[in-house]
């Protein structure tokens, strides 16, 4: 079981609230048993429906944190109107093995929020808890 800072859970849900109804991005920054937080980046994709992280935005956060002693250990997007699952699309594009991915759905309310680890080949739920 991971641990997120009450923090992460905060800033994705205002980003995707603020990005929507366009998807959102960003990076999750922590070590490998405790996210502590998340970073937004650009979404450079052609569709509201899709994300892709700006590869700027991407090594920005991966010195950011490096300088701080932590990593990239996931990424996270939302989905303003279908649940918190990977899409076939997430599944298709996925290209992160050993990383994390939080998905937020805004399409019911209260929003939902799903963790999974990325095998480098499916999607595999994860839980997790909430810390201060």
């Amino acid at each position: 079981m991971r641990s997120l800072k009450s923090d992460v859970l905060t800033a994705v849900l205002a980003h995707a609230r603020e990005a929507s109804p366009a998807e959102c991005c960003g990076v999750l920054i922590g070590t490998a048993g405790e996210v502590v937080e998340a970073i937004r980046t650009r979404n450079i994709a052609d569709r509201p429906t899709r994300f892709e992280v700006d590869p700027k935005d991407h090594l920005d956060a991966r010195r950011s944190a490096r300088a701080r002693g932590l990593d990239i250990v996931g990424f996270y997007h939302s989905h303003p109107h279908s649940p918190a699952k990977p899409s076939d699309a997430d599944k298709a594009e996925a290209n992160y093995p050993d990383h994390l991915h939080l998905i937020v759905s805004l399409a019911s309310d209260p929003p939902q929020t799903r963790l999974y680890w990325f095998d480098g080949r499916n999607f595999v739920e994860d839980a997790f808890v909430t810390v201060r």
